[in-house]
């Protein structure tokens, strides 16, 4: 790796950076802003927009900022009268190409060319409209595609090629006949897209955007006959506060418990308890197969992306796979079961929400019949952290000056082993917490696995339990990102076809970069700076919490004592459990 720094010029002004770097990032660093379209801090840049355009002192051309990595003793001119034109020239010539429908795109308001056009002022297009009335896709339950609006930035391509490994979507055409559509041009629900999201995620405008279910929301509340039950999951309290002028990682955890309620959900719980209780049966499952000589590794299900990948492109390891369904769906079937039969009502009498920061959970309520374990759907409906705050601000509620109020009982107390499920390495760290101890009887001296954390892309480590006299170790592997996962896979089927021991006994994946923290879900503008500050404040939540340990959460244990009986018991199985079947990467 090349650490060699370099001394260049921005606008005159001297600044040193790593060789290598792009001047689109030399920019950066001498806080200077070269505006873009296509480029991301997340991807290889391929310079498709042409709006980063500078020029090199001495030279007559413009060269584009993203691609043009920098040279020593240059001097790189960012800004002037000829570069805002040519910049202003080529935002007209893309605006020729793109609806002039602001008012009700869902992305107004937050659009990177929307944007632009103000900054440059842009009041009327010089040229001929070629806006292309393509049909949309609206295929899945997760995301829509919505071509006609695409600006072939190429950044929902390459996001679900080179980070994702699915490669369900591509250019198609050639020309001015050019268009973003899932490869084949099937629809995205006959592709082998994972509902992952990033590709809206990513997307600088309206082109893909998640399938919003507000208004369903909205309707359920104004059902008198019914009563509308809330969780949220773990990663939204570190990022709902953005869409609200908050630093990312603000932990507004009591402020998502009054927003609710004052939309008028009559119970506020928390998914962190069910992830707790998924520890509980998780942790309990590797350890029965740890044992016992069960089939290894066991693989986290936590990720409803990855689960669908896993059913697409790693068939052969479906008996790996923990059979624990994620927290969101064993909240729905405790709602619509336990809280149900607490308050005296049926299944039938509640409609369950839950708050994700994920478009994927969308498809996970309606993934197989297990996710109506309760009789009914046990969650009703997945509302991104996108969707909650639109609904926060047609509610008029003044969230960043709500008073922070608790959860509802009963399935509102959590750990801090359930508050890190929200960054990469979290599902790990709390299972692991909880299998020490119910190996060697005792809680590990210190309950942070730091070896679990942080952003690379692939991590493994072990940790050794003390078990009858002696030390067992268990070696595990964490990934996120879906093209990190196939490293680990050929680990594991070479291991198996050698005969040799395994390379690992445990391994969570996680479909998006950093974990649910940078979901498809959540607000726009995820880089791995935002994602370090949500992190932290997962990880704060954690260190500050009263109680760090799955296995000691009261209300878990009241839950198998008054209910479940104990984990992995037959009514656990029933309710909290699911099966996997190998899909067709194609559907015809």
């Amino acid at each position: 790796m090349n650490t060699m720094n370099i001394n260049i010029k921005i606008n005159g002004t001297p600044v040193t950076v790593p060789a290598g770097t792009s001047v689109l990032k030399a920019g950066k660093l001498a806080n200077t802003k070269i505006p873009a379209l296509c480029a991301h801090p997340d991807l290889k840049a391929w310079g498709a927009c042409g709006i980063c355009v500078v020029k090199v002192e001495g030279s007559p051309k413009m060269v584009r900022a993203c691609t043009t990595e920098v040279v020593e003793g240059q001097n790189y001119i960012t800004h002037d009268p000829d570069i805002v034109e040519t910049r202003r020239t080529t935002l007209e010539l893309i605006m020729s190409n793109h609806p002039n429908e602001c008012l009700t795109c869902p992305r107004n308001g937050c659009c990177e060319l929307q944007t632009l056009s103000a900054e440059f002022g842009i009041r009327d297009v010089p040229f001929a409209s070629g806006v292309r009335r393509l049909p949309e896709d609206l295929s899945t339950p997760s995301v829509q595609l919505h071509p006609a609006k695409c600006i072939a930035c190429g950044r929902c391509a390459l996001v679900c090629q080179q980070m994702q490994d699915v490669w369900a979507l591509e250019f198609l055409n050639r020309g001015d006949q050019t268009r973003i559509a899932p490869a084949g041009d099937v629809t995205l629900a006959e592709s082998p897209c994972i509902k992952c999201g990033q590709c809206s995620a990513h997307c600088p405008v309206g082109a893909i955007t998640e399938v919003d279910e507000t208004r369903k929301a909205w309707a359920a509340l104004r059902d008198k006959s019914k009563e509308v039950v809330v969780q949220i999951a773990p990663a939204v309290r570190v990022a709902l506060g953005e869409e609200f002028g908050l630093e990312p990682g603000t932990l507004v955890t009591g402020k998502v418990y009054a927003a609710l309620r004052r939309l008028g959900f009559s119970k506020v719980f928390d998914t962190n308890l069910s992830a707790d209780l998924t520890i509980m049966e998780e942790a309990s499952e590797f350890i029965h197969r740890f044992t016992t000589g069960g089939e290894l590794p066991l693989i986290t299900s936590c990720c409803p992306s990855w689960v669908d990948y896993l059913e697409k492109y790693h068939t052969d390891m479906i008996s790996n796979f923990s059979t624990a369904k994620s927290p969101m769906m064993m909240m729905g079937a405790m709602v619509k079961t336990y809280y149900a039969e607490k308050a005296g009502k049926t299944a039938a009498d509640i409609v369950s929400v839950a708050i994700m920061p994920c478009t994927a959970k969308k498809y996970e309520i309606q993934r197989s019949d297990d996710m109506r374990s309760s009789g009914a759907a046990d969650v009703d409906l997945s509302l991104t952290t996108r969707e909650l705050a639109r609904m926060i601000k047609q509610a008029g509620i003044d969230f960043v000056n709500l008073p922070d109020e608790p959860a509802d009982s009963p399935l509102g107390i959590y750990t801090g082993a359930a508050t890190i499920f929200g960054a990469t390495g979290g599902v790990m760290e709390a299972a692991l917490r909880t299998a020490y101890y119910m190996v060697s009887g005792k809680n590990l001296t210190s309950v942070d696995l730091v070896a679990a954390r942080g952003m690379d892309g692939v991590k493994i480590a072990s940790v050794k339990i003390p078990a009858g006299g002696k030390e067992i170790e268990v070696r595990f592997a964490i990934a996120h990102g879906m093209a990190n996962v196939k490293v680990v896979m050929e680990q594991v089927r070479a291991a198996k076809a050698a005969g040799k021991e395994l390379p690992f006994h445990f391994i969570e994946v996680m479909a998006c970069r950093g974990g649910c923290i940078s979901g498809g879900g959540q607000p726009y503008g995820s880089t791995d700076e935002v994602r370090a500050k949500r992190t932290a404040g997962i990880y704060k939540d954690d260190k500050d919490s009263v109680i760090r340990l799955s296995h000691e959460n009261p209300s878990v244990q009241a839950l198998y004592k008054d209910f479940l009986g104990k984990p992995n018991s037959e009514k656990a199985h029933h309710l909290l459990h699911t099966h996997y079947v190998p899909r067709p990467l194609y559907v015809k």
